[in-house]
């Protein structure tokens, strides 16, 4: 293996770029059907952080860091919070219950819950940038250990 390159062996790697986008793709619509079938915005999220963490793994930080860094992480969990509250504020300044005001639809049609799906989002926003902040947090920590040790 080149030393040179940072992240895994190139079969990982090959992998790695195949799959990615179908785990991505899979957590968006796990979140979108949420309010259908099992799943939601807790599981999408996750999913949708693991996308970015195989990334980091197989590539290396600088890699996941190119298509989703720090600042653009903690905007879209401080967004997902901000959205998730206002949907309840909605709520409760409209009179109804926390999820069951906006337009509904026709039973089990994707816009068919009321303001579900946008809870959906928000809760994915929050989760899945919170999960992959973990994950780099607790990356940089061992970085820097490995560095106080030499």
């Amino acid at each position: 293996m080149n030393t040179q390159e940072p992240g895994m062996t190139l079969i990982v790697k090959t992998i790695t770029r195949l799959t990615v986008g179908l785990i991505l793709l899979f957590g968006i619509y796990i979140v979108s059907h949420g309010h259908i079938s099992p799943g939601g915005g807790f599981a999408g999220g996750v999913i949708i952080a693991l996308s970015f963490i195989h990334i980091m793994l197989a590539f290396g930080k600088e890699a996941a860091f190119k298509r989703i860094n720090q600042k653009a992480a903690s905007f879209f969990e401080s967004l997902g919070a901000i959205m998730f509250l206002t949907i309840a504020i909605l709520g409760m300044v409209s009179g109804y219950f926390f999820l069951n005001f906006g337009m509904k639809g026709e039973p089990f049609e994707l816009f068919s819950a009321g303001t579900m799906p946008l809870s959906n989002i928000a809760i994915a926003f929050k989760v899945g940038s919170g999960l992959f902040m973990i994950v780099v947090i607790l990356v940089l920590l061992k970085i820097d250990k490995k560095e106080e040790e030499k």
